[in-house]
């Protein structure tokens, strides 16, 4: 296929062919999705999804306009590439900005995801013997009425080359995993996953899945879910908050990772996913947390989910500070949206597949450590609530106003985890939420998480977000439980 999108290339590159093209740039992607699922220690999922398909982009009179074709051939590649043409021409009428040849900067990379042990390493019926295995074992009382255990496997393969000398690869080996214990007495109902829905997605093979703690996991997922159905409301107090890293996940990416999206705060986003609160004027000003509060976009770390060496618009990957010591410094904007805003962003152009284009989306964006171990967090705290895993969450068009739920929580007292809560809650505004961040943990507080979920675009585009977070300590907290 490689030839054919260089033949392609050189075909609409002769002179004439044509007219008025600044630049052209091809985007294979092919995809193989495999998603296994067991529930009540039956197998009920066993899909496998194959995707291959190309984008054209061209860029005509200062607008880019885009076609995407399922058809390989050579003469399928040209022909995609002169409907891009008619597009942007007549796009261009209407332009809110006119671009040029910087927004599509010259790449030659190669990216491949770190992986131990290869997809092909373990035949379906191997995998679905695991899910069934882990039912079994999540079924450790009749109290637990249903059981569950998920795995999706994503290989993914780009090429990407350009008019202007691009010629890049990127190989990605995705896997996110879940199982789950819902437990029930009389009218009480408590379900317990491992580290909320979805949230351990990651790059690598199946070591991901096979770790020296999945049984741990198991183990513990199915105590928790009995000891939730025992376990008293949640208080509805203000009060001190401790947030661990899977619940952090949620709290970075519709806090943080939204609202700084620079399309959403130019309007484009305004029709389906919202505004934001976050004025163009707040970069380099707005003390948007704490002093302690560092947030970067890295790219860069490796077989977090999001990972990789380039974006889609040809830019290589960089670690960039978009909050430090509590100040908003920089968008999560592409090329783009850069030219349009003149806000400094960073190398997010993201599309979800071969017939999308690229917009500005997360990446992997990661609160850095402190200082803090865990002990010196809990043991600081006179009263409090500590909270692991996201449940349910909301949060208005601004991404200002929020409520989110967890699976599960402690009563912290005198420094110490005491009772069990259920139906944990909180609620907050985004700027002075951050703003009561009093303490963050150190690295061995850290953990990585993704969604493989985050909506976005019209059409819609769900992209794969990657999120790390160390344990973190919030003051002065609106918290309540499911009586309240």
């Amino acid at each position: 296929m490689s030839q054919n999108l260089k033949q392609a290339l050189k075909s609409i590159s002769v002179a004439g062919r044509m007219p008025q093209m600044e630049w052209a740039g091809f985007r294979e992607v092919r995809e193989v999705t495999t998603l296994r699922y067991a529930r009540d220690g039956k197998p009920e999922a066993n899909d496998t999804t194959v995707s291959h398909g190309v984008m054209a982009e061209v860029l005509v009179d200062g607008h880019f306009g885009y076609a995407a074709t399922s058809k390989l051939d050579v003469e399928s590649l040209v022909q995609a590439a002169e409907r891009a043409r008619e597009q942007a021409l007549k796009s261009a009428r209407f332009a809110v900005h006119r671009f040029s040849i910087e927004q599509r900067p010259t790449v030659q990379a190669e990216y491949f995801s770190p992986r131990v042990k290869s997809f092909a390493s373990l035949t379906p019926g191997e995998v679905n013997e695991l899910l069934v295995k882990i039912c079994g074992k999540l079924k450790r009382s009749p109290k637990i009425i249903r059981t569950g255990a998920f795995v999706q496997t994503v290989e993914t393969d780009i090429h990407f080359v350009s008019t202007n000398g691009s010629d890049a690869r990127q190989s990605f080996s995705l896997i996110t995993t879940d199982f789950e214990a819902t437990a029930q007495e009389g009218t009480v109902v408590q379900k317990r996953t491992d580290g909320g829905m979805r949230g351990r997605s990651h790059q690598g093979g199946w070591e991901l899945f096979e770790t020296p703690d999945l049984w741990g996991r198991v183990e513990r997922v199915a105590e928790q879910s009995l000891e939730l159905i025992a376990a008293e409301e949640c208080p509805t107090e203000t009060t001190s908050m401790v947030l661990t890293p899977d619940q952090m996940m949620l709290q970075i990416h519709e806090s943080i990772g939204h609202p700084l999206e620079i399309d959403r705060i130019l309007g484009d986003e305004r029709n389906y996913a919202g505004w934001s609160f976050v004025k163009l004027q707040d970069f380099g000003k707005l003390q948007y947390g704490s002093p302690l509060m560092n947030v970067t976009f890295d790219p860069t770390v490796s077989g977090e989910f999001a990972s990789y060496a380039f974006d889609d618009n040809g830019v290589v990957a960089k670690r960039e500070h978009l909050i430090k010591d509590g100040v908003l410094l920089r968008g999560l904007g592409g090329t783009e949206s850069q030219a349009r805003s003149g806000i400094p962003g960073v190398s997010n152009g993201r599309s979800s597949s071969w017939n999308r284009a690229p917009i500005d989306r997360m990446a992997n964006i990661n609160l850095e450590p402190g200082n803090s171990s865990m002990e010196e967090i809990i043991s600081g705290v006179e009263r409090g609530v500590y909270m692991e895993s996201n449940r349910s969450w909301s949060i208005d068009d601004f991404r200002n106003k929020f409520q989110f739920g967890c699976e599960y929580a402690k009563l912290i007292e005198n420094g110490k985890l005491t009772r069990t809560l259920r139906n944990p809650n909180y609620r907050g505004i985004t700027v002075p939420f951050w703003k009561g961040l009093k303490k963050v943990g150190n690295a061995t507080t850290t953990g990585v998480y993704g969604t493989p979920y985050c909506g976005k675009g019209e059409p819609n585009q769900a992209i794969r977000v990657g999120h790390s977070s160390p344990v973190c300590l919030f003051e002065g907290i609106e918290v309540f439980g499911g009586a309240s």
